[in-house]
Order: C-alpha cells, then structure tokens, then sequence
C-alpha cells in the first residue's frame, strides 16, 4: 500500500505549521532582545547620572548635579517599566517555544508514519517479486524434471 496523498498533504500542513511556529518563536526572541537591550540602556543611563553627580561634587555645579539626579531618576523610572514587559515577552517565549516542539513533534510523527508505510510497502513489493522468482524458478524445475522422465519418442526406422 503506497502512501496517500493525504498523509503526504498533512506531512506538508504539519511543516508549514512548524515553520510558522519557528517564524513566530523567532520574531518572540527578537522583541525579547530589543526589551532587555532597552534595559541595559536604562541602565547605562543610570551610571552616567550618577556620574555626572560625583562630577559635580568636585566641580559644585548645581546643573550637572540635578541633571544627574534626573538622569539617574529617568533610568529607573525605565527599567521599572521594562521589567514586567520583559517577564511578559518571557512568558510569552516559552509559551511559543512549547508551541514550537509541539508543532515538530506533529511533523515528525507525520514523517514517521510516511516513512514506515513506505517501508512496509518496499518490503510487500520484495515479497511479492521474490514470490513471482520462487514461483516461475519452480515451473522451471518441474518443466525440466517433467521433460527429462518423459520416455523418449520412438525413432523412425529403429525398432
């Protein structure tokens, strides 16, 4: 028995769905990684108020003082907002990574099923080539054994 065209069908429809999962999980990880690059900018942001602050200890320079106090307030007004945006895209990236080994388990079993029918029908069809062999090799045999007990026709002029 070959394979159908349907599992053939749904072995596509479980790859597309896999690659869409792998395109969606892709995307997940991207945003994932401008969020926590945002962060560590905040929190660059922050070292260099602080800077900015011992700076202005040795300088007296009321400005650069509340312009790093600000800095430094600003950068962790940020980090506070990203972070639960960053436990979200988390979430949602596991959640998309299941998705993901799921959608590949699906093909995989759809591939192995494909592939153990295909299996299973080399083997009937070396079965039955090796029966039509065994089959005509025994005609043979039994021509060859019927030809040589057959008694020899008489000759003519010999008797």
């Amino acid at each position: 028995m070959a394979v159908s065209r349907a599992m053939r069908r749904l072995l596509r429809i479980r790859a597309l769905q896999e690659e869409q999962s792998r395109i969606e999980l892709d995307s997940a990880f991207g945003e994932l990684a401008q969020l926590e690059q945002a962060l560590k900018a905040a929190a660059e942001r922050g070292v260099r108020g602080r800077g900015l602050i011992g700076r202005s200890a040795f300088t007296g320079e009321l400005a650069d003082r509340l312009s790093g106090v600000e800095e430094e307030q600003s950068a962790g007004r940020h980090a506070a907002a990203l972070r639960p945006r960053i436990a979200g895209a988390e979430a949602e990236v596991a959640d998309l990574r299941l998705e993901f080994l799921e959608r590949r388990v699906e093909r995989r079993q759809a591939e192995t099923l494909i592939e153990e029918t295909e299996a299973r029908h080399a083997i009937e069809s070396d079965r039955g080539g090796q029966q039509a062999l065994d089959d005509w090799f025994g005609a043979k045999r039994q021509r060859e054994a019927a030809e040589t007990t057959r008694p020899a026709p008489p000759q003519p002029g010999k008797a």
